[in-house]
C-alpha cells in the first residue's frame, strides 16, 4: 500500500498569522513536522499542501509541495485535491503546528488503513482540566477499535461517578481524547469530501462525525502520545525547551 504523508499549511490564522514559517530552534515550524514523518516507516513520500507562495517558497527546500486552491473550507478538502492527481493507496493527514509529532502515531495511524477505511488517534485522558473541556474531543470505541462517536462532550457519562470529584469519575473509566491526525484510503477520502455537512458535524463542529454518519468505519488506535501544538506565539518557546530536552 502507497501512502503518503500529507501536511495542509495555511499562512492566515487568526491567533498566529504566518504560523508553518516562525522559526523555532532556526528552522520553520513546518520543516519540524516534516524532519519528524519523514522517520515513520509506513509513507512513501511527505507531501506540503497549500495555497500560499510564501509557504511553497520555504517548503520546497526540504520537502515536494503542492499548491492547492484557497477556497477550500477545510484541510480534508485541500489533501483530496492532491490525491485526486497522485498515485497512491491511501494518505495521511497530519497537522502542520505539530513539530514534535510522534513518527510511531502516524505508523500506527498508518498501518490501521490495511483493516479500515478510515484511521485516526487517541490518547487516555489523564488531566483533570481537560475532562469538561470542549475544545479537548472525546471519542469512544467499540470492542473492535472502531470509533461509536466523537464529542465535545464528556462521554461517556458514567452515572455511578457522576456525583464524585472528577479525579474519581477519571479513574472510573478510560476516557480517550481524540488527536487530530486522520488516515484515509484514497477512494474513502474523495467520497467523503463529496458528502454534504452532516447535521452532526454541523451540531459538534467535527468534521469526522460526517464520515459516521455517511456509514465509514474510523480505526481507532490507542497511543500513549499526547499531542503537543504551536497555537499562539506563546507556544513557541514551550516547544524549543522540549526539543533542547
Amino acid at each position: 500500500m502507497k501512502i503518503l504523508g500529507i501536511i495542509p499549511a495555511r499562512y492566515a490564522s487568526t491567533r498566529f498569522p504566518g504560523k508553518p514559517l516562525h522559526l523555532i530552534a532556526g528552522k520553520p515550524l513546518i520543516q519540524h513536522v516534516v524532519e519528524r514523518c519523514r522517520q515513520a516507516t509506513t509513507l512513501a513520500e511527505i507531501i506540503v499542501a497549500t495555497d500560499d507562495a510564501r509557504i511553497a517558497e520555504v517548503a520546497r527546500k526540504f520537502c515536494r509541495v503542492e499548491m492547492t486552491s484557497d477556497q477550500h473550507p477545510s484541510g480534508t478538502d485541500r489533501i483530496a485535491e492532491v490525491i485526486s492527481r497522485c498515485e497512491c493507496d491511501a494518505a495521511v493527514n497530519i497537522q502542520g503546528d505539530e513539530p514534535l509529532i510522534d513518527p510511531g502515531v502516524v505508523n500506527a495511524v498508518a498501518q490501521a488503513l490495511i483493516d479500515s477505511p478510515m484511521s485516526t488517534a487517541a490518547t487516555p485522558i489523564k488531566d483533570i482540566a481537560e475532562y469538561d473541556n470542549p475544545n479537548v474531543v472525546k471519542v469512544v470505541v467499540n470492542v473492535a477499535g472502531r470509533a461509536l462517536y466523537f464529542s465535545r462532550r464528556t462521554i461517556p457519562f458514567v452515572r455511578d461517578a457522576a456525583s464524585r470529584p472528577i479525579a474519581e469519575q477519571l479513574a472510573a473509566f478510560p476516557f480517550l481524547k481524540h488527536l487530530g491526525i486522520y488516515g484515509y484510503r484514497r477512494e474513502t477520502l474523495l467520497k467523503l469530501v463529496k458528502f454534504p455537512v452532516s447535521a452532526l458535524e454541523a451540531a459538534e463542529k467535527l468534521e469526522q462525525l460526517r464520515a459516521l454518519e455517511n456509514g465509514i468505519q474510523i480505526a481507532v488506535v490507542t497511543v500513549k502520545y499526547d499531542s503537543i501544538g504551536v497555537d499562539v506565539p506563546a507556544d513557541v518557546e514551550r516547544v524549543e525547551r522540549l526539543l533542547r530536552q
